[in-house]
């Protein structure tokens, strides 16, 4: 190895991978993005619109249907 400590890695379970910056991230089309940042989140679930950089998209969760809203509108009218 070398004289560098090790770049610490943490896999952020449902999240992204966490990397101690500063980064150059080389993706398969030939592509290179680099991040100065000390932490750099890197996107594991490929929605982010920043990919290879999370933007926080793996949080987005779906509405609930609309059926099971208790303060309706309809329901506070009646």
């Amino acid at each position: 190895m070398t004289d560098q400590p090790p770049r610490v890695v943490r896999v952020v379970p449902g999240g992204p991978v966490m990397v101690e910056g500063p980064v150059r991230v080389e993706l398969p089309d030939g592509s290179v993005v680099e991040s100065d940042r000390f932490m750099v989140a890197i996107c594991a679930c490929r929605r982010s619109k920043t990919y290879p950089l999370c933007d926080t998209s793996h949080r987005r969760r779906e509405r609930p249907a609309s059926g099971s809203d208790q303060g309706s509108v309809e329901s506070a009218s009646q």
